[in-house]
């Protein structure tokens, strides 16, 4: 990578898409853009993190180690005051009386839900470098002051449109096309928790993992269920033995709720997209197969043709979020639109197939939907509003009927 060498096919390994890889690296050479500097940008991120799965799939003893899987259990950990804050806040909201036909108090709590579940993502662990737990505290803490402080830095923000197309919904089915692990995949399963435990509106879940190590962070199935495991432990936080009355009920909040979303999952409430018990890589049965297309370095446009299986699964739900910013870069084709383009037009064919919902902090150069004097008026002063983390975007496109 640092000397720009040409970039090394990817070994045979077992695992899908190596002649996806390796064909298009092919072209790449034909043209002689086939090196770090000189490839398409989501290419050559997709592929290096495809290479890296093959040096650990083709071995005997590591095939199903991840490892990145240190570094998200240590950022769970790292996040137990807010996992407890929100903890307590769903018990609360379950000792609510009326809320359920209370559709005011229901909207404004979705906005927070939304927003947690949007901020969540500031601890993609790409970006957390040189950041410390406390300031990874500040950044997941939730409350009314800090959603009023965040409002301002949502550049597009969509939140009334999800909640008015979510009343119009009767048990209905929601997916979540999942970016981190740790804290934020916490925070999705909140919202999920949420949406199905407090509404009328929702009555079952499906969450998309990732079937290899993906841009260190992403959720897999390992991630997925090791969540449920480790929040359970009462062992696994630091502070394990509580040293007065309200953390002590923080950890029963947090074991109530997590308890009850085991019971969603055996349930089938909360669904993974492949069986729990896939390893990394998928299985050789053909069960993940509706998985395989999120660690391809298509665009998502190209899901019809590429993963009809996979389209047709998502074809069938009421409203499809997808996390995070490199969901997004996929969903616009990582193309580098005027600001101010439309989302649907960005996003192609995927405009109006389904209800979407796109949740994403600016952390890459690619943004849409934004006023164009907004826009203009950021990039003239010099801030890298686009990649700096600190905006965000709530889009979304109701299905066209």
């Amino acid at each position: 990578m640092a000397r720009d060498h040409p970039l090394e096919p990817v070994p045979s390994d077992g695992d899908p898409h190596v002649e996806v890889y390796n064909s298009e690296l092919a072209r790449l050479t034909e043209i002689k853009k086939n090196t770090w500097f000189t490839a398409p940008w989501l290419f050559a991120e997709c592929y290096l993190y495809r290479f890296l799965r093959s040096l650990f799939a083709k071995t005997v003893h590591w095939n199903n180690w991840d490892p990145f899987l240190s570094q998200k259990v240590k950022t769970l950990k790292q996040s137990e005051n807010s996992i407890l804050q929100i903890a307590t806040t769903m018990h609360e909201l379950e000792i609510e009386r009326g809320l359920s036909g209370n559709c005011d108090k229901l909207e404004v709590l979705f906005q927070e839900m939304i927003q947690m579940c949007l901020w969540g993502n500031a601890t993609d662990l790409s970006f957390l470098t040189h950041v410390l737990s406390t300031d990874i505290s500040k950044l997941q803490y939730v409350g009314k002051e800090a959603q009023a402080e965040r409002q301002k830095f949502i550049l597009k923000d969509d939140q009334v449109r999800v909640w008015q197309h979510l009343k119009s919904m009767e048990g209905g089915r929601v997916d979540f096309v999942l970016d981190n692990a740790g804290f934020e995949l916490f925070t999705d399963l909140v919202l999920a928790d949420f949406l199905v435990t407090y509404t009328p509106y929702v009555s079952r879940i499906f969450f998309h993992p990732k079937l290899i190590p993906w841009f260190v962070s992403d959720v897999t199935s390992v991630d997925f269920c090791q969540a449920i495991t480790l929040l359970l432990d009462r062992s696994f936080f630091d502070s394990a033995v509580p040293s007065d009355s309200s953390s002590l009920a923080a950890h029963e909040h947090l074991k109530h709720m997590v308890t009850r979303w085991k019971t969603y999952i055996d349930q089938g409430v909360f669904n993974l997209s492949v069986p729990m018990d896939t390893p990394l890589g998928g299985d050789q049965s053909g069960m993940s197969i509706q998985a395989e297309f999120w660690t391809t370095p298509w665009p998502y446009w190209q899901m019809k043709d590429h993963a009809p299986e996979l389209f047709q699964l998502l074809g069938a739900s009421d409203l499809v979020i997808f996390k995070g910013d490199l969901n997004y870069r996929k969903l616009t084709g990582d193309v580098r639109w005027p600001a101010w383009t439309p989302f649907a037009s960005a996003i192609g064919p995927l405009a109006g197939f389904v209800p979407l919902l796109s949740l994403r902090t600016n952390k890459a150069d690619i943004v849409v939907g934004v006023k164009k004097e907004l826009a203009e008026q950021f990039d003239n002063s010099g801030e890298r509003w686009r990649v700096n983390g600190r905006y965000a975007l709530i889009s979304f496109l109701e299905a066209e009927l």
